[in-house]
């Protein structure tokens, strides 16, 4: 989880959590009967000692805010909805008012059981999470018990900004995750990350608007926004992300830009606190729109991790989007946008229309996979997996590759960064592995223009061990050795 502390700040840290726990409780974000992290968690996602995090739970505790239940965890009291507004469970969109009932039901005492999920997979093929560790039998037993709850009004058309229970969770998830404040009339459920975009841009562009997108950056919504009639110029990214000061060089008056921020796709910088700033003053002074896109923002393995662009949007001119197949799996098709309150009326007329959003029932067990825990225990159990997972590739390739791969280390993401020094074009490299069964990237196909510089990316999420990290990677040095005797 996510808490925007200040290790500079006077204010000491278990303070800084304590407020915290106190904004979300007062604005309604957190709610009773919730379960929070543990101090453990909690104390490993902010990278603080265990001690912060105890003293800012007692001190909510000794308030009758927090009530501790044992191994079942740590839950918001009762007792706070006697301090919220009776109306904070109702959201108004488009002047109709939108209201459901909470579910409080009791905890979920099912058991986190992983097994294998049979895929097809290439070696290093881009993200893709690690489907062989998702909990496919809890995601069975949970889609059972949903249908076998089914009743007739869920059978009817759904609302078009998606399940309400579900946006409710996103609405937490996001400001105690990503930092931003949100509520659940701001968030629109998708049927993927085009389908988001298909949204965005019919409720605020049209066709042969211009829209700065990063050099290189992700293909397929530049090939996506390019159908549709979008004009993009494309803005070079460095090592501090995305050069703002050339956007507003070749297009000034561009009518949005298309970022990933945290960890920009596909070289993995983060975008830096200055950048951030200069990027959203252009927006708020030339009145277009940021897109973000955190696609992975959720798996970072050195330091704390980093807030959404969004969290710092004074302004309302960022739209921010999220997607569960990074965190979940991609055949699940379900992604979200927050909107500006301002442009919840203009985006819910569009989505009545277009009605892009995911199934009911994959949205329904969604919340129930989320409402019970089982999410934030996936996260964690990812983030650690992960780790170690890119740890096995980083190995093998000083193993086995340092003649051939300079690693290009960043901090998070979901695949590593390499440069061949060895003379070989990154492009026919590519081309080669990948018919030898290999699913690497170059970086020239992410270019609108050509880049000239060998880099290669791979996918580090589905190797499950050091033999098989090995493996690979003697592969790749064959496959090497065999094109410098052919181009001789």
């Amino acid at each position: 989880m996510f808490l925007q502390i200040d290790t500079a700040a006077n204010t000491p840290l278990y303070l800084q959590v304590y407020q915290r726990f106190h904004e979300g409780i007062n604005n309604g974000q957190l709610q009773a009967f919730q379960r929070i992290p543990s101090i453990r968690a909690l104390a490993s996602e902010l990278n603080v000692a265990r001690g912060t995090i105890e003293l800012a739970y007692q001190l909510l505790i000794s308030e009758g805010l927090l009530v501790a239940k044992g191994a079942k965890g740590t839950f918001i009291a009762q007792s706070v909805k006697n301090i919220q507004d009776h109306q904070t469970n109702k959201y108004h969109v488009a002047d109709a008012v939108v209201s459901e009932k909470k579910d409080q039901k009791q905890e979920n005492k099912q058991q986190y059981n992983i097994t294998e999920y049979p895929q097809n997979i290439a070696p290093f093929k881009l993200g893709i999470p690690a489907l062989d560790v998702f909990p496919v039998k809890l995601w069975s037993r949970l889609s059972a018990s949903i249908l076998r709850e089914a009743s007739t009004t869920q059978l009817s058309y759904p609302d078009p900004q998606g399940l309400f229970s579900l946006r409710e969770d996103l609405a937490r998830y996001l400001v105690m995750s990503r930092g931003i404040n949100c509520t659940p009339d701001q968030i629109f459920i998708s049927a993927g990350y085009c389908a988001s975009l298909t949204l965005i841009m019919q409720s605020l562009f049209k066709i042969g608007d211009i829209g700065w997108f990063e050099e290189p950056g992700y293909h397929i919504a530049r090939s996506y926004l390019q159908h549709i009639g979008m004009k993009l110029t494309p803005i070079e990214v460095d090592s501090h992300g995305i050069v703002v000061k050339q956007g507003e060089k070749v297009a000034p008056k561009a009518r949005f830009a298309l970022v990933t921020p945290t960890h920009q796709s596909p070289t993995n910088v983060s975008l830096t606190l200055a950048r951030r700033i200069e990027l959203l003053d252009w927006a708020d002074s030339n009145q277009s729109w940021i897109i973000e896109d955190d696609y992975d923002g959720e798996f970072r393995y050195q330091g704390r991790p980093l807030p959404a662009l969004k969290s710092l949007d004074k302004h309302e001119r960022v739209i921010y989007c999220g997607t569960m197949s990074k965190a979940l799996f991609p055949a699940l098709r379900l992604s979200y946008i927050v909107v500006p309150k301002s442009q919840i009326a203009q985006f819910y007329s569009v989505a009545k229309i277009i009605s892009n959003q995911s199934s009911i029932w994959q949205q329904e067990i969604t919340h129930r996979f989320i409402h019970d825990g089982h999410f934030a225990r996936h996260l964690r159990k990812m983030r650690n997996l992960y780790r170690q997972r890119r740890q096995y590739l980083i190995d093998a390739i000083v193993h086995n590759l340092s003649e051939i791969f300079e690693i290009q280390m960043q901090s998070g993401g979901m695949h590593i960064v390499v440069k061949i020094i060895n003379g070989q074009s990154s492009k026919q490299f590519a081309a080669v592995a990948n018919q030898n069964g290999f699913g690497l990237e170059s970086l020239d196909e992410w270019s609108m223009n050509s880049s000239n510089k060998q880099i290669l990316m791979l996918g580090f999420t589905n190797i499950k061990n050091e033999a098989i990290a090995d493996q690979y990677c003697k592969q790749l040095r064959e496959i090497s050795s065999k094109m410098l005797i052919l181009n001789e």
